[in-house]
């Protein structure tokens, strides 16, 4: 037997036994660890239930402020409009938790040279709490914003996205639905047309034609409808063209909506190639898109079922 052989194998072992080992269960060193990342400074945290009013204060235009009332929002100021609950909730999400990008001064002495004594945007939040947010010049660099609280000396910056999700208008707050009906309560539906009118029931089964004449309706058709006119928004760019272009307009009909509140009606006209309308749920009258002046022009057929009995 190779006795020596075997020797030689039983030590080779051993070491890379004790490599193993070692390697297992030796020390990281302190240099090696990889550095903890600094947290954002926090500007501002609150608790979205308990924000109660938002005053956004824009240069050059006049405060716009919504309260929630019953848990729902609404523009009080410059006048009384209902809000888009959506816009009004990402403005509070955004404040929940404000983080900076950086401190730029713990102890600023003074703020004008970041903008902030004559701020772009002032956010005013009520509640439990209140605080305001000021939101001043772009830093030099761009892509940021010099931000501070009015009560505290320390100046951050904030990144542009977070000031372009608070510095919100009155359009951009507003409500911008013409009907307010919910789609699945309509139980009856009128288009008003030059020369023909035509109306709709909804059964168990589906929709039903009552006039020009009684008749299946396509209820996809139908739905689509209704879809159309429940979802129609205002185009607040053009408010003032928007009274010219419906006065001079010819007109297109007028629907009808029968829901759980009552009737809601919508007017639309057409000029050129522009459509206006006026509704009985919402003051004035707005430019709307293409697409609900073009629901409205459909003829009865375009309503019938075409499914053989």
């Amino acid at each position: 037997m190779n006795t020596r052989g075997l020797n030689i194998a039983v030590i080779v072992l051993a070491v890379l036994a004790g490599v193993f080992y070692w390697s297992m269960h030796r020390k990281a060193p302190e240099e090696s660890a990889a550095p903890t990342p600094n947290p954002s400074p926090v500007i501002l945290k609150v608790n979205a239930p308990d924000v109660t009013e938002l005053a956004i204060k824009r240069k050059g235009a006049d405060p716009v402020t919504v309260k929630k009332t019953d848990g729902k929002w609404q523009i009080t100021e410059p006048k009384p409009y209902p809000a888009d609950q959506e816009a009004v909730t990402s403005i509070v999400s955004t404040l929940t938790l404000l983080n900076a990008d950086r401190l730029v001064e713990a102890q600023a002495a003074d703020k004008r040279q970041y903008g902030l004594d004559a701020p772009a945007v002032e956010v005013d939040i009520g509640g439990r709490g209140t605080r305001q947010l000021l939101l001043g010049d772009d830093t030099p660099a761009g892509g940021d914003v010099y931000a501070a609280l009015a009560a505290d000396p320390r100046v951050f910056t904030i990144s542009s996205y977070n000031k372009t999700s608070l510095d919100k208008s009155l359009n951009d707050l507003r409500d911008k639905s013409l009907l307010t009906v919910n789609p699945d309560n309509v139980s009856r539906v009128e288009l008003i047309k030059k020369g023909q009118d035509i109306e709709f029931d909804r059964t168990k089964d589906g929709w039903q034609m009552l006039k020009p004449s009684a008749a299946a309706a396509d209820s996809s058709a139908v739905n689509d409808l209704v879809r159309s006119l429940t979802t129609a928004r205002m185009d607040l760019s053009t408010t003032s063209d928007a009274v010219a272009g419906f006065a001079k307009g010819t007109g297109v009909g007028t629907a009808k909506l029968t829901g759980n509140s009552g009737v809601q009606t919508l007017e639309v006209r057409k000029d050129k190639d522009d459509y206006y309308a006026k509704s009985s749920a919402v003051a004035g009258t707005y430019k709307v898109d293409s697409f609900l002046g073009q629901a409205l022009e459909k003829k009865p057929d375009d309503f019938v079922s075409k499914k053989k009995s």
